[in-house]
């Protein structure tokens, strides 16, 4: 019994959580085709089935520092596992209703996970923000890829409906795991805290720490949604093409092993945000410019977006003061990036139709990243909210 309240039991048990952060989310469209086929559904109902979540995450990214408030951050992560696992259930079940009502309720649960993590890394390991952020990030990178690479598999030997409910033995692991933690925190104190987060609005570091996570998840999505796309037009087999897709997916968890010792060298992170930006252009100019060689790109563009948002993250919890700043800052944070992603991929779609090429897609992602990278030489910057 002691292990389960030792720091490495809790370290555990968010490496855990984050690992569901997105896989149940990014598999769906890897058996997009085989819905259509056992369902019918329209090419417009299959695209609002992956896009209706990006909306679910950015309402509840708002009111996830509120319930954290109400509850305490440890039960408000219990629920979150609770609706992952409600909703992949649910999504399986043999009726259209349930299908997108089952990934919405998944969607709730990711997004009070995004939110409130950062908030529980702030509180319990204030000096070791960026490593156990990077961990999280590690997970989280991991598992998406992993889940990605096997769905498919699973669908044609099981059925896609079995393929998606693969997922929940990793929920039901994260929920044994999280059990001693459900009746830890202290929702009174952090109530009484709540008018701390009430300016952030207001603070110009709490735009721009947002700005640096949103802009990268905005450009993330474009790329994940459209990057099968871009590689068949350029001659790549839709295997191979879905393959890249995968290897970009998990080299964004590459940074988790190598970004913390920079962030821990510099007080002021302007230096690291420069760095960590080189790759994204790099991924996006080659992509653009020679794609023949895109194995290549979508590594080190997956390298460089995960060093972003391992960064973003660590921003969140080192530019504020307490942990309840740091759940509210998460929660504007994922709301104006989640906000942005929800159309991300509608727009540059709409832009290639007009286009007939790719290319505008992918200039539209470099403009993205130079926003990205003066919303982060600001947020780099060694200062903090005070509550």
């Amino acid at each position: 019994m002691k292990l389960l309240r030792r720091p490495e039991w809790l370290i555990l048990g968010i490496v855990c959580i984050a690992a569901n952060l997105r896989a149940p989310i990014t598999s769906l469209p890897t058996v997009v085709d085989l819905i259509q086929i056992d369902t019918g559904l329209s090419s417009a109902a299959l695209g609002l089935l992956t896009s209706l979540p990006l909306f679910v995450f950015a309402l509840v990214s708002l009111c996830s520092a509120s319930v954290a408030q109400r509850f305490g951050l440890e039960r408000s992560l219990y629920y979150a596992i609770w609706f992952m696992l409600i909703g992949v259930g649910l999504r399986s079940l043999p009726h259209l209703a349930a299908l997108y009502m089952g990934n919405n309720i998944i969607a709730v649960g990711i997004a009070l996970g995004n939110v409130l993590l950062p908030g529980l890394i702030k509180r319990d390991f204030p000096q070791r923000i960026a490593l156990i952020t990077s961990l999280y990030a590690l997970s989280m990178g991991i598992i998406a890829a992993l889940v990605s690479a096997v769905t498919v598999p699973i669908a044609h030997v099981w059925g896609w409906r079995i393929a998606l409910l693969a997922m929940s033995l990793m929920i039901l692991i994260t929920l044994v795991v999280w059990w001693p933690q459900r009746h830890k925190g202290r929702p009174q104190a952090e109530q009484r805290r709540r008018s701390a987060s009430i300016s952030l609005w207001r603070h110009p570091l709490a735009w721009q720490v947002s700005l640096f996570l949103g802009l990268n998840s905005l450009m993330y999505y474009i790329v994940v949604s459209w990057l099968p796309a871009m590689l068949q037009a350029s001659g790549f087999s839709a295997d191979e093409a879905a393959s890249m897709q995968g290897v970009l997916q998990l080299a964004t968890a590459i940074p988790g092993l190598v970004i913390v010792p920079l962030i821990a060298r510099f007080k002021d992170q302007r230096i690291v945000v420069v760095l960590m930006m080189l790759p994204v252009f790099v991924g996006l100019l080659g992509l653009w410019l020679y794609p023949d060689a895109a194995w290549w790109w979508s590594v080190i563009l997956g390298f460089g977006s995960g060093a972003v948002f391992v960064l973003a993250l660590s921003f969140v919890g080192m530019r504020v003061a307490t942990a309840p700043l740091a759940a509210a800052l998460s929660g504007m944070a994922q709301f104006i990036g989640y906000l942005l992603a929800a159309g991300g991929p509608a727009l540059t779609g709409k832009m290639h139709d007009i286009s007939q090429s790719w290319a505008s897609t992918l200039i539209f992602c470099l403009v993205i990243a130079v926003m990205m990278l003066i919303s982060g030489l600001y947020a780099g910057r060694d200062q903090q909210i005070q509550a």
